[in-house]
């Protein structure tokens, strides 16, 4: 070990501490900080190696499960629309469990590594159901009135490859960004660059795989061969397994800290018992306070908000100090720092809750569908090439990648100058423009669907490109791409506003499952869709009016299911308003927003984009 260190210039530190197997681990003793070789930017291409490979194979194979479902499983759109949305919302839920068990039991690595294997499982067992006849029903011809549906040992295996998927997916996400972080000194100037520098290339590999995944990748599946298309994504997730191990030897591995929920629960169990005590007129200054002198959270002042909780930092006669002021018992007496930050938990879920119907509105799961049944020539229509309808998502992730720069380049210096404040308008501020562009982005696609039903009306032949599920209309799906730009402008606000707020909201020992709550909102939000599209369906599939999502859009009303999220997105941006309202920010004792001066924050996390 070497007593004498220097830092490189990319943050990193000469003379480290391995364990037995040669890993470099952060947490042992008292003085791990001092012998922690920090190689940051030295494992980047592994790590960014298998951040690019991994959602290029899980991207991949997303992207384009509606029309697999559809056109490979002859499964009905309702149905397809809704085993998805059941897939995507347990998926993103399971993110807790994974950052639960990073933080408490595995530590980032270990839970990264099995998260790798279970994916690339997941997209093989995916694979092999387009690979062998004998696990997908037989092809349905498109003059066909009815097509032949999966056995149910066909669906089993499918199935079995999705819940492998969503094991791998849970573990992957919370731990992806922050795993990366690990690689660099956050103590020195050059680390904090490194993060900095991470977080840029995450982005930029992010919206890279994406847009292979939804050209490239959907038009092999489409196109060609989803024996082919679906193998290509399994090869991407088995280099990222390998790039991944092959670095163990030079990464920083954090070991798990324990539970983080343990005071949380004292603080609810604590207030419960001594309810009957009668709260103190001047809590601020009466309160039991205490700092363990390593904590990684920030000191809190007191807020006036469920005050309920105060009553567990009430000193009494039967509570008993250690030397060092902490409480003997921390089951009978909590601090005033943790009753704070069980505060700023429970201050977050209603803005949390305002999220699930902003993806509702943004996510609009039928415009694979709509593709498919409009005019997807590129160019004239004589030509024989055709966009493929998973490809036209594209235009959504091109807006974001063009206006993230411009607002923070051009947009927020100007804000900035008006307002005063640095980040040119608030964190609430910015979720509340994207939640009210969900509104705008519904009506404009309600507008759209009604002239594409019109075109199509009168046309009964499937005609280029079509299907037995109904005529292809004469409208260009580039009549789509508004409505999409629409979905990625608001992805840029509220999206990006949602990581940021729960990232300095939540307490600094809690950022796993600030990076987990993200996709919390997603997964209630794909829930409540699947709802939604089963309960539309079934109660105006024998109405007068007809049904609003039947299999040939034509013979539907989409546009009506249109003005309804448009409506639900109204009611949800007055929800917000009330919310943003009364919240306090972090740190702040009134409700005035504290001034934040941390910037060094994940910019985005938009893995849930896509599904």
């Amino acid at each position: 070990m070497a007593e004498n260190e220097r830092e490189n210039g990319d943050g990193s530190q000469i003379g480290h501490k391995n364990n037995n197997d040669g890993e470099i681990v952060v947490g042992d003793d008292d003085d791990d900080e001092l012998e922690v070789n920090y190689r940051g930017i030295r494992a980047m291409p592994y790590i960014i190696g298998n951040e690019t490979f991994e959602k290029l194979g899980a991207l991949g194979t997303l992207a384009n499960l509606q029309v697999y479902l559809t056109t490979v499983f002859n499964m009905s759109r309702v149905s397809a629309t809704t085993l998805l949305s059941i897939f995507s919302g347990t998926t993103n839920f399971a993110t807790l469990l994974g950052a639960f068990f990073s933080d408490t039991y595995f530590g980032r690595y270990k839970t990264l590594g099995f998260g790798s294997v279970a994916s690339f499982l997941g997209l093989l067992v995916i694979t092999m159901t387009a690979v062998f006849k004998g696990l997908h029903p037989p092809r349905c011809a498109p003059e066909a009135a009815r097509c032949v549906g999966a056995t149910p040992w066909q669906m089993a295996v499918l199935l079995l490859g999705f819940a492998l998927m969503i094991v791998g997916a849970g573990a992957i996400r919370p731990c992806n960004l922050a795993f990366g972080a690990d690689q660099f000194n956050p103590k020195t100037e050059a680390g904090k660059r490194g993060i900095d520098s991470f977080f840029n290339w995450y982005f930029f590999t992010l919206t890279f795989a994406q847009m292979v995944s939804v050209t490239l990748v959907v038009y092999v599946q489409s196109d060609i061969s989803w024996s082919i298309g679906l193998a290509i994504p399994t090869l991407f997730m088995l280099i990222s397994c390998l790039l991944f191990f092959l670095g163990t030897k030079i990464y920083v591995i954090v070991k798990p800290e324990g539970s983080f929920l343990t005071s949380l629960a004292q603080v609810v169990a604590v207030a419960a018992k001594k309810r009957r005590l009668k709260r103190p007129k001047q809590p601020w200054l009466s309160l039991y306070k205490y700092m363990p002198p390593k904590s990684i959270n920030s000191k809190l002042p007191y807020t006036d908000q469920f005050r309920f909780l105060d009553k567990a930092a009430i000193l009494t006669g039967d509570d008993e100090m250690n030397p060092d002021r902490s409480a003997v018992n921390p089951w009978r007496l909590c601090s005033l720092q943790q009753v704070e930050e069980m505060k700023c938990v429970l201050r977050v879920i209603p803005i949390w809750a305002a999220a699930i119907l902003y993806h509702v509105g943004e996510k609009q799961q039928y415009i694979v569908f709509q593709a498919m049944q409009s005019d997807r020539h590129l160019g004239r229509r004589g030509t024989n090439f055709q966009i493929p309808p998973a490809t036209y998502n594209i235009f959504s992730m091109l807006t974001l990648t063009l206006f993230v720069p411009l607002y923070d380049r051009a947009f927020v210096p100007l804000l900035r100058r008006l307002t005063g404040k640095p980040g040119g308008i608030t964190v609430l501020q910015r979720i509340g423009v994207g939640i009210f562009l969900t509104i705008v982005e519904s009506l404009v696609a309600a507008l759209v669907e009604d002239r594409r039903r019109s075109l199509a009306s009168g046309r009964t032949s499937a005609g280029a490109g079509g299907s037995h599920r109904g005529a292809v209309s004469s409208m260009s799906a580039m009549w789509l791409v508004p409505q999409l730009v629409l979905a990625g402008l608001a992805e840029s606000f509220s999206a990006i506003g949602q990581v940021e707020f729960f990232y300095k909201q939540f307490p600094e020992n809690m950022r796993s499952i600030a990076g987990a709550f993200f996709f919390l909102g997603s997964a209630a939000a794909n829930y409540v869709n699947g709802l939604l599209i089963t309960v539309v369906h079934r109660m105006t599939e024998g109405s007068a009016a007809g049904n609003w999502l039947p299999e040939d859009l034509n013979q539907g009303r989409l546009d009506y299911y249109y003005y309804l999220i448009a409506a639900l997105c109204a009611l949800n941006f007055g929800y917000f308003v009330v919310c943003a309202r009364w919240y306090n920010y972090k740190g702040s004792g009134d409700s005035v927003e504290h001034e934040m001066i941390n910037k060094d924050i994940i910019d985005i996390d938009l893995d849930s984009r896509v599904v």
